[in-house]
């Protein structure tokens, strides 16, 4: 409890600090050590990712309160699949619960944050698909945060079907192999239309991005946290900002 005062004064110190300097537009989070954390206090797996889905709750407010506009977090990848199949089903689980949620969530309507799944929704049980669709369609017409949630994502993935898509365009002749350029791949990509993040956060101590927006991280800043995703504070979240302001983005320049 003795430092509890000192805590708030360093975050409040901290945030002040961050506030006077250039903030992202678009921040991107892998949110990693869901499951490393529930072992950590003798729980099933399940309780980790549970207890992740509350944190990304809190780590939305700390961006609106912030002005953030676009947040992509890495919720569930195709290799996840792979998983026991009593977890895999009880992530299915929080993810239709969550959903519906955060649809009815009144500081979501109230922050006008809108919500979008990319990656193969396709992939989920229509219980989960139809949760998702809710909370897209519940929030569509809002503009002040994205919230970009990237379910059976693959970074690679992604690449291929940007290809795919304009392979076919090829095929029917509405567009030429030479027209292929960056900004037509982009284009192609499940962000299409979003600036590429500026800066990707990940938890747990892991220094790798695990096929995280591969195409769109070319020049993101990257920031490694050992905190576990659930234990993620908001002064690590301000020290994450303050370490982005201080690095020069020169873009290859």
């Amino acid at each position: 409890m003795i430092l509890t005062p000192l805590y708030r004064a360093y975050e409040w110190f901290l945030e002040r600090r961050v506030r006077q300097g250039k903030l992202p537009e678009h921040i991107g989070v892998i949110m990693d050590g869901n499951r490393r954390l529930a072992r950590r206090l003798g729980a099933q797996p399940w309780m980790g990712h549970r207890l992740g889905a509350q944190k990304l709750e809190e780590f939305l407010e700390w961006c609106i309160q912030l002005g953030i506009k676009t947040v992509t977090t890495y919720a569930f990848s195709t290799e996840n699949f792979r998983r026991p199949k009593d977890e895999v089903e009880k992530l299915f689980d929080i993810f239709e619960e969550y959903f519906y949620k955060i649809a009815d969530d009144e500081r979501i309507h109230r922050n006008r944050v809108r919500i979008k799944a990319i990656g193969k929704i396709e992939r989920f049980p229509e219980r989960v698909r139809r949760a998702i669709r809710h909370a897209e369609r519940c929030t569509s017409g809002y503009d002040n945060l994205l919230l970009n949630v990237a379910m059976a994502y693959g970074g690679r993935q992604e690449i291929v079907d940007a290809f795919r898509k304009m392979g076919e365009k090829i095929e029917r002749g509405e567009m030429r192999a030479s027209e292929i350029t960056e900004e037509e791949v982009s284009r192609h990509l499940y962000t299409t239309g979003l600036p590429d993040p500026d800066l990707i956060i990940r938890t747990s101590g892991e220094e790798r991005i695990s096929g995280f927006l591969l195409w769109q991280s070319a020049y993101s800043e990257l920031y490694f946290c050992e905190s576990y995703w659930p234990g993620f504070r908001k002064i690590d979240f301000l020290r994450a900002l303050r370490t982005y302001q201080q690095r020069q983005r020169r873009f290859g320049r």
